[in-house]
């Protein structure tokens, strides 16, 4: 099923503004350890303290064993795991890129994972740094973060939303949070230096970084689940399909992309993978078949696939990459729905438990290669996407990769 709405000129997004640096990135040094006298004047975007600026990109496997607790920083330049401290009881594992957060019914432990990527538009900037310990955030299992370069948002199981500072967790601490009125029954999405969150109702609301209420759409998001931010605006999955929020000139529009036929409640697109930066998002649909949104088309595409365990895409005429129960990476053409590459068998027992970021196999893409967990493997596979799936490299390890996210991108 292909459905086709008016597609609207993207407006290019406003340049990051980061705290704790100049405005400016003249004067770039390649060695920004540097002390504190000489590197407010010379440090470029996203520079904090005691970090390196790289001439490429930083990448980083967080991987964990809920079994055991233990968990591994698998630096993706040097092939090396590095051990950390243990995470027991983790449930779920989520990023924003830079941290990670490990989800327990206790609260979420943060955990820098020592790289980042700062993207300009016109250019970018690469760090690296120590890996530690944040501390933890209030909230349960079912709690979600988002952030963008200046807040994070911490939405409680109850819908209870909280805005920390980013400078604060950059620092190692996450400080004294703002808490935004209401509940949310979906993720509040930091965005464009505001705040966008729906009501039980399901009505969407701005707010300003304070917390106040700010000018919103005449939008309406039935039983919000599953958000991504896209370089077209922020992207919330309803009841009736997605509903894109964006930003231009200090006004919030809402545009609603419809499924364009009934879907029933199983095979809804409620969690969205895709490559950062990305306008390609993908969602199981149903237990045979995987969801494709093309943002800047308005169009969802439905690929029939064998029994789905994970799915994602680098977008971009790539390939959309399934991992099937049959243990295989499975590549489709997404325009014709074909399957186009297999590779040989990689997982053995895979299961559908890793399908919305809980325990299980999962497909992480970044901008060159896809990465693919194997649990009871104790590996982790690198994908060379553009390569009929090829398998570039193989990183062995000493604990049951069971929870994987990627960070440095």
């Amino acid at each position: 099923m292909l459905v086709r709405r008016n597609v609207i000129p993207w407006a290019p997004a406003a340049l990051v503004a980061v705290s704790l640096i100049s405005t400016s990135c003249a004067g770039r040094n390649d060695d920004v350890s540097t002390p504190k006298s000489t590197a407010s004047a010379s440090a470029p975007h996203g520079y904090v303290e005691g970090a390196q600026e790289k001439a490429e990109q930083q990448s980083r496997l967080l991987l964990n064993d809920p079994g055991t607790g233990d968990t591994r920083v698998l630096d993706l330049i040097t092939g090396k795991a590095q051990e950390v401290s243990r995470k027991p009881g983790t449930a779920q594992l989520t990023t924003d890129g830079r941290f990670g957060y490990f989800h327990t019914s206790g609260g979420t432990h943060v955990l820098a994972g020592g790289a980042w990527t700062v993207d300009h538009g016109d250019h970018v900037h690469y760090y690296r740094a120590a890996i530690r310990d944040v501390g933890r955030l209030p909230g349960g299992l079912g709690t979600r973060v988002r952030s963008d370069a200046a807040v994070t948002a911490v939405t409680d199981e109850d819908g209870r939303a909280r805005i920390y500072r980013r400078a604060g967790l950059e620092k190692g601490k996450a400080g004294s949070p703002r808490t935004l009125p209401g509940t949310h029954p979906g993720a509040v999405v930091p965005h464009e230096e505001h705040l966008l969150g729906v009501t039980e109702d399901g009505k969407v609301l701005v707010y300003d970084r304070e917390g106040k209420r700010a000018a919103s759409p005449d939008a309406r998001c039935e039983d919000p689940r599953g958000d991504a931010v896209t370089r077209r605006g922020v992207v919330l999955g309803c009841a009736d399909g997605a509903l894109l929020v964006r930003e231009a000139d200090g006004t919030f529009t809402a545009e609603k992309i419809p499924y364009g036929s009934d879907v029933s409640e199983a095979e809804r697109a409620t969690a969205f993978r895709h490559r950062p930066g990305s306008d390609t998002l993908t969602a199981p649909a149903g237990d045979r078949a995987v969801w494709v949104l093309d943002v800047t088309e308005r169009t969802w595409t439905r690929v029939r696939t064998g029994p789905v365990v994970s799915a994602n895409t680098a977008g971009e005429g790539s390939v959309l990459i399934v991992l099937e129960t049959d243990g295989s990476l499975h590549g489709y053409d997404i325009s014709t729905g074909k399957q186009v590459t297999r590779t040989k068998l990689l997982l053995t027992g895979a299961s559908a438990a890793g399908t919305d970021g809980n325990a299980g196999p999962v497909i992480e893409v970044d901008r060159s290669r896809a990465y693919l967990n194997d649990p009871k493997g104790r590996r982790v596979y690198e994908i060379d996407y553009n390569d009929n799936l090829r398998v570039a490299r193989t990183f062995d390890l000493d604990i049951e990769p069971a929870l994987m996210v990627e960070t440095g991108r």
